[in-house]
């Protein structure tokens, strides 16, 4: 069960391929540029949260649902694809919009 929460994040890293692929939001439209949006967001993410534990603000939470992985101190390697999930939803969910505002004013 160790595995579960890393699991959940892959299933849900393509269900956001899949929604890229079949409507071109991010990485199927301009993929160079996507590649650099998404490891700039993800590396301000991962400085955030390094930044955090420095502090002591951030704790990395016990649960039978994570593979016990740390990338570094209180990181959890689930903590990377997590930031990285979030960053391609963010931007799948702006270019849909965008693309859905474009073809409302388009009509």
């Amino acid at each position: 069960m160790g595995i579960l929460y890393l699991a959940a994040l892959l299933v849900s890293l393509t269900g956001m391929v899949v929604l890229d692929r079949r409507f071109g939001l991010f990485f199927f439209d301009r993929p160079r540029r996507a590649a650099i949006v998404l490891v700039a967001g993800v590396l301000f993410f991962v400085v955030w949260d390094l930044f955090g534990i420095g502090l002591g603000i951030f704790f990395r939470g016990e649960t039978s649902f994570m593979t016990g992985l740390q990338v570094a101190p209180e990181l959890p390697v689930e903590e990377l694809f997590f930031l990285t999930l979030l960053c391609y939803l963010t931007m799948n969910v702006f270019r849909g919009a965008q693309l859905l505002l474009e073809r409302r004013r388009a009509a």
